[in-house]
């Protein structure tokens, strides 16, 4: 994964702990946390009910969410509910315009982008080009973020999964020392958990690395390991830095 790493990403990321930044306006100098969740709302009503349980405590902690765009399953859910809560600028989503078109030609049948993503009910919206470029802004606000951002993942399928071992991946790189939290509901992340502790034993993780991942049963405790985070001692030393 380290090899699909945009440049201008590395350039900015040479940093170990979140910094401010006015770069992406008045949200980026306080907490910004990016959720990685399903465009599916799951078969349990938990999954619904953990999203929203974290965007109260997103209001309540005036924390600005940045994630995936979509309208439709927890995605949907979790800006939903914080723009209710917090109002739109407090929610960015970034979706590829293949997405886009996607969600709405499969819903609705139409191609007009504002059509679907109605910035009073989901947030202020960015459609990119493709997945990396999207990957990349969704990583550079949280990195100029203030105390306390990082990235949680809700429950998710191929794509979720895949995101979240990628930041996983860049922080065990140095290129970043946010918080990864991952938003155990109903036992969805215990695989995850259980093969993280054979791949420690079997000598393909560090012991002090696999506390880059961190385990949360309630919103409440996202909260806190985002904010209490300790960067791994045995992270690589690696200078990203363009020279």
């Amino acid at each position: 994964m380290a090899s699909d790493i945009p440049p201008t990403l590395i350039s900015s990321a040479s940093i170990s702990r979140p910094q401010s930044a006015a770069a992406n306006g008045p949200s980026a100098k306080g907490t910004v946390v990016c959720v990685f969740c399903g465009s599916s709302p799951g078969t349990s009503p938990a999954h619904l009910a953990a999203a929203r349980s974290l965007a109260h405590l997103f209001h309540k902690n005036s924390i600005s969410l940045v994630y995936g765009g979509g309208t439709v399953g927890i995605m949907g859910e979790l800006a939903r509910t914080l723009v209710t809560l917090s109002g739109a600028e407090s929610v960015h989503g970034i979706i590829p315009d293949a997405l886009v078109k996607f969600e709405q030609e499969g819903r609705e049948g139409k191609t007009d982008v504002k059509s679907t993503i109605d910035e009073a009910i989901f947030g202020r919206t960015t459609v990119v080009t493709d997945m990396h470029s999207r990957k990349h802004l969704m990583a550079k606000r949280v990195m100029e973020g203030g105390p306390g951002s990082g990235f949680v993942a809700l429950s998710g399928g191929f794509g979720t999964m895949e995101e979240l071992m990628e930041v996983v991946t860049w922080n065990q790189l140095g290129i970043h020392g946010c918080g990864i939290v991952v938003f155990n509901v109903e036992g969805y992340y215990d695989g995850l958990i259980d093969w993280i502790r054979t791949a420690v034993s079997s000598g393909f993780i560090s012991g002090g690395n696999a506390g880059i991942l961190v385990e949360a049963l309630s919103a409440e405790e996202c909260i806190r390991c985002l904010q209490e985070y300790k960067v791994s001692e045995e992270r690589m030393q690696l200078d990203w830095s363009q020279k």
